[in-house]
């Protein structure tokens, strides 16, 4: 009963973090600013955050915080915040709903560079969700021989969306590899290298004035919520959920951002884009669950 119910708050947890990632995209565009300054005031109100909330449970602690684990949440980080600026800068140049469904292809390069780097099996049958991933990539940008004539914005935005796919693998990979660590502190380190790291960058002529507080509110609402309040129950959720689960919930982000796109932009897809959306997350949900292309032939027999 006790399980049942813990399950249930996962779920919950999971859902509502998804859904409020679908709002990502929005709160960017309508910020009005540009993608440095953007996760530059994401990552200092979602360290004002995250920090009280690390403070507030006592996570900030000598025996976790040493050198080993320290570098690498900086060098995660580092991947994470260049993956924001790049997914950012992708929805500035083409729509939303189609950027943040290249950028779910993030399972395959974690499993390439599982295959690459670190010795791991690729399977045949995980070649051919690539493929249908590909696929459903050419279908999303409407790939011919006139696309990189005239306007090639689809296809910069796709080439950003991918980009930022790669670097939140190298993310997770790093990531992977800290022990001891709760995964808060961890997030707080990386949006507090965020603060470091685009402080030079940041264009702070053009931020919003003070009176601008419908800016203010979208740049507030990307770092307290989310960032900070999203990244919390987020966490919490992974504690609660199997994998499977997890996997599946992970793909309320890019329908809710497909549905925002078409309520506040009157984003319009073609049979052909949205083809290619549907190949891409059932590719992604494929190789996440660890779906067969075919069955194996004792499930075959047993259903005969």
């Amino acid at each position: 009963m006790a399980s049942a119910f813990r399950s249930n708050v996962g779920v919950a947890q999971m859902s509502l973090a998804m859904f409020l990632s679908g709002f990502i995209g929005l709160f960017v565009f309508e910020s009005g600013q540009t993608p440095f300054n953007v996760v530059f005031f994401r990552c200092v109100f979602g360290a004002i955050g995250l920090g009280l909330f690390c403070w507030w449970k006592g996570y900030f602690t000598a025996d976790v915080l040493n050198r080993k684990n320290i570098t690498l949440a900086l060098l995660s980080g580092f991947a994470l915040v260049c993956n924001w600026i790049l997914l950012f800068t992708s929805f500035k140049l083409s729509p939303i709903s189609i950027n943040t469904a290249i950028y779910h292809t993030q399972p395959f390069f974690l499993v390439l560079f599982g295959a690459l780097f670190l010795g791991e099996a690729f399977s045949l049958h995980k070649f051919v969700w690539l493929i249908l991933a590909f696929l459903g990539l050419i279908f999303v940008i409407e790939l011919d021989a006139n696309s990189f004539q005239g306007d090639t914005s689809m296809i910069e935005g796709a080439g950003y969306a991918l980009g930022a796919a790669i670097l939140y693998t190298i993310t997770t990979i790093i990531t992977k590899r800290l022990t001891g660590m709760r995964p808060h502190l961890i997030a707080f380190i990386q949006v507090t290298l965020g603060i470091v790291m685009l402080s030079p960058l940041v264009d702070f002529s053009t931020a919003p004035t003070l009176s601008d507080t419908q800016a203010w509110g979208y740049l507030l609402a990307l770092g307290l919520i989310n960032t900070c309040f999203m990244y919390i129950i987020l966490y919490s959720a992974f504690q609660k959920l199997q994998t499977p689960v997890i996997a599946v919930l992970s793909f309320i982000y890019p329908v809710v951002a497909l549905i925002i796109d078409y309520i506040f932009y009157d984003q319009q897809l073609s049979t052909l884009q949205f083809t290619g959306i549907v190949f891409i997350l059932v590719s992604a949900a494929a190789v996440n669950l660890g779906w067969k292309v075919i069955p194996s032939r004792a499930k075959v027999k047993e259903s005969c």
